[in-house]
C-alpha cells in the first residue's frame, strides 16, 4: 500500500516506514491493551521471538494496567493513542492535546500515533515537539467487515517489505482475524529470514 506523497506532506516529519532496514519488519498493535486479545498476541509474538510496537488507548491501561506490565515484561514498546481515542479533526485541538496529555500520565513514550490516523495539522504540529509520530504503510484492514482473515493475512504478505510498518488491531471486536492473520505473517516472513523488532530499535531514518 503505498502512501500518497500529498498525504505525507500534510505531517513533515512522521514516520510512515523505515528505509535501510533490509530483512525488518515493524509490527504495531492499537487501541489495547485487552486482557482477552492482548495475552494471546503476546504468546503468538513470543514462539516466533518477535517484537512490536503496542499503540494503547490511556483508559484501557488505567483499566488494564497489568496487562500493559505484560506488555512490556516481553520486551515490546508501547507508545501513546490518546486517553479516549478521539478522532482529532472532530476535536477541539486544546482538548485533544490535553488528552493526549492524560493518556502520557499512564503510558511512557515518546511515541504517538493518532487514531484513525488523522489528526489536525494544529495538533499535529504541537505533538511532534515532543513525539515521534509514527503511522504506517501496511494496513491489515481487520477492522473491516468486508475482508475475511485469509484476505487479511494475504494482503498483508503481499504489501510487506523491509521496513514496513503493519497495523493490527489488540481489541475484541478484531479478534478473530488478529489471532488467525498473525502466525501466519509471522511464520512467512521469519522463513524469509526477517526479523520483527519494536520501533524505538531502529535508528531515525524513515521514508
Amino acid at each position: 500500500m503505498k502512501i500518497p506523497g500529498i498525504i505525507k506532506s500534510i505531517y513533515p516529519g512522521a514516520v510512515w516506514n523505515f528505509k535501510n532496514e533490509k530483512n525488518k519488519i515493524f509490527l504495531t498493535f492499537d487501541d489495547g491493551p485487552d486482557p482477552e486479545v492482548t495475552p494471546k498476541v503476546l504468546q503468538i509474538l513470543n514462539k516466533y521471538n518477535a517484537k512490536a510496537t503496542f499503540f494503547c488507548v490511556g483508559e484501557n491501561v488505567k483499566k488494564y494496567p497489568e496487562v500493559l506490565t505484560q506488555i512490556l515484561k516481553h520486551g515490546h514498546k508501547v507508545g501513546n493513542h490518546t486517553f479516549n481515542h478521539l478522532k482529532g479533526w472532530q476535536t477541539n485541538t486544546n482538548y485533544y492535546i490535553k488528552n493526549v496529555e492524560l493518556a502520557a500520565n499512564y503510558i511512557k513514550s515518546n511515541l504517538f500515533r493518532p487514531p484513525y490516523g488523522r489528526i489536525k495539522r494544529s495538533q499535529y504540529k504541537i505533538l511532534k515537539k515532543k513525539y515521534k509520530i509514527i503511522f504506517w504503510d501496511v494496513l491489515s484492514f481487520d477492522y473491516s467487515k468486508r475482508i475475511s482473515k485469509e484476505n487479511c493475512a494475504r494482503k498483508v504478505i503481499k504489501n510487506t517489505k523491509s521496513g514496513s510498518i503493519i497495523v493490527f488491531h489488540d481489541a475484541i471486536k478484531m479478534k478473530e482475524k488478529v489471532l488467525y492473520a498473525l502466525p501466519l505473517i509471522l511464520e512467512y516472513f521469519c522463513n524469509k529470514g526477517y526479523i520483527f523488532n519494536c520501533i524505538d530499535d531502529i535508528p531515525d531514518e524513515t521514508n
